[in-house]
């Protein structure tokens, strides 16, 4: 296969698997070879094994590190850090994209980035959308209050005052207060309670401040 040809055959897609090129009376070991000799030569980025993304500048369109994290571990989707700066819940920029799954955790760092997976009870894997992230590009993404609760599930003492006022949570205008009580009873832990009704406390406040404003 010509390079001119991948071009056709991926089109617009940000990134794409290399089972797509093996339609048809292809042999795929060909095809590994060349899309090896296209990684070092620097015109395809190997993100892992049989996903790769175009290198600029053949890159039509920039892939979302968010859709670049649900294809590097199927069944996952954004949360933590990542979320919650994305609804602008925290102020600070998380370079790292933070997502769970069943999967075993891991880092993966590739030329489009470092992404970080934690791993949680795959009965909890739900409270996640598809979001459009950018015009043509979208990813599952939890929901402002399942990503609060990732968070609070995997980082010890969530529950601590100290811990939540370190998230500087902001804009909790957003946060539906029962949907998060809700996520209470799903995960039926203390721990969990004690830090949903800190933030739904300071949910109030806030909205208790802009009254005054």
């Amino acid at each position: 296969m010509k390079f001119s040809k991948l071009l056709q055959v991926i089109a617009d897609e940000p990134v794409f698997a290399s089972a797509l090129l093996l339609a048809g009376d292809i042999e795929p070991g060909d095809v590994r070879r060349q899309l090896s000799r296209w990684v070092q030569s620097g015109r395809l980025y190997q993100l892992r094994r049989g996903l790769y993304a175009l290198a600029p500048p053949y890159q039509k369109i920039k892939p979302h590190p968010f859709l670049v994290a649900n294809q590097l571990v199927h069944g996952s989707y954004v949360s933590l850090q990542s979320a919650l700066a994305y609804y602008g819940l925290i102020p600070e920029y998380v370079p790292l994209t933070t997502s769970v799954a069943a999967h075993r955790p891991g880092t993966w760092h590739t030329p489009l980035g470092d992404y970080d997976f934690r791993h949680i009870q795959p009965t909890l894997l739900a409270g996640y959308q598809r979001y459009a992230v950018s015009p043509s590009q979208s990813a599952f993404v939890a929901t402002p209050e399942k990503a609060l609760f990732d968070l609070a599930y995997l980082y010890p003492n969530a529950d601590s005052p100290a811990y939540v006022r370190e998230l500087r949570l902001q804009n909790l205008d957003q946060l539906n207060l029962d949907r998060l009580h809700q996520w209470v009873k799903v995960f039926a832990s203390p721990k969990l309670a004690r830090f949903a009704n800190q933030v739904a406390a300071l949910a109030q406040s806030e909205s208790i401040e802009y009254e005054i404003l």
